[in-house]
C-alpha cells in the first residue's frame, strides 16, 4: 500500500490500477458495472465524469450504514447494497475508474458537517465532525482529480443541498454552501491519499472516536486485526 501525505501528489504508477482486496476491480460484477456506465464513451474524461455519475446517483447515500466489518468495503459488496456512506462509495468509485484504466487512489479528509440531522448527530455521540470522508483521486490529464461521489441527486433536492458536480477537470468536493447559502459543508483535515483503502488506520480511528453504538450492531467485544475479526 502507497501512502501520500497530505498536501503532496501520488507518483503514477500501476499501484494505482491494480486489483486489490477493497477495490476488486477484476471481479466480474465490477467490470461489467464500469463498462455498462462508460457504454461507447472512448475519451478518458468521459468516462471518468460517467462513472462519477453513475455511483454519486446509483447509491442513496446512507450515513446510518457505517458499520465496522471489512466486507461493506469491498467494491464487488458495493453494488450489492441499496445505499452506502462516502467511504463505499468512494471504493466503488476508485475500483471502476482502474477497471478502465484510469489511475485512482482513495483519499480521506475531517469534515465538519454545518447542517447535519438531530438524528445523526445524536447517533454520532453528539458530534457533527465526520472523519475520514471519502473520496475518489483519479490522475486525468496529468493532474490528480478529486471526485466525491457521495451525496445522491435526490438526497440534494430533498434537502436543498448543493449537488456535487464533476467535469473530470477540477476537484468535485462537497460544497461549502447550500442552495440557501447556509454554512454546509467544512473540510478541516487531510489525511492524504492511498493506494488501497486502510481498512485498519479507518476503524481504529472510528472506535477512538465516535460511540461504539454509531456503527450499528456489531457486538462490543469484537475487535479486527489486519480486516479479519478477533475474539
Amino acid at each position: 500500500m502507497i501512502f501520500t501525505p497530505p498536501g503532496q501528489s501520488p507518483v503514477p504508477g500501476s499501484s494505482y490500477l491494480e486489483s486489490t482486496r477493497f477495490f476488486d476491480w477484476t471481479t466480474e460484477s465490477v467490470r461489467r458495472f464500469a463498462e455498462k456506465s462508460i457504454g461507447a464513451e472512448t475519451s478518458e474524461l468521459g468516462r471518468a465524469t460517467k462513472l462519477f455519475y453513475a455511483v454519486r446517483d446509483g447509491w442513496r447515500y446512507d450515513p446510518f450504514s457505517m458499520r465496522l466489518t471489512p466486507e461493506i468495503y469491498v467494491a464487488s459488496n458495493v453494488l450489492n447494497a441499496k445505499a452506502g456512506y462516502c467511504i463505499p462509495k468512494a471504493i466503488l468509485l476508485v475500483a471502476a475508474a482502474r477497471a478502465v484504466g484510469i489511475q485512482t487512489g482513495i483519499g480521506l479528509s475531517d469534515v465538519v458537517n454545518h447542517l447535519t440531522t438531530e438524528k445523526l448527530r445524536e447517533r454520532l455521540g453528539g458530534l457533527n465532525y465526520f472523519m475520514h470522508h471519502g473520496y475518489a483521486v483519479m490522475y486525468l490529464q496529468g493532474r490528480w482529480i478529486k471526485a466525491a461521489p457521495a451525496f445522491n441527486i435526490e438526497l440534494c433536492e430533498r434537502f436543498g443541498v448543493r449537488p456535487t458536480e464533476f467535469d473530470a477537470r477540477s476537484d468535485a468536493l462537497f460544497q461549502e454552501f447550500d442552495m440557501s447559502d447556509r454554512r454546509h459543508m467544512e473540510y478541516v483535515k487531510d489525511h492524504g491519499i492511498w493506494s488501497e483503502f486502510p481498512y485498519d488506520k479507518v476503524i481504529a480511528d472510528f472506535r477512538t472516536f465516535y460511540p461504539l453504538d454509531a456503527f450499528g450492531a456489531e457486538p462490543a467485544a469484537e475487535r479486527f486485526e489486519d480486516g479479519v475479526p478477533v475474539r
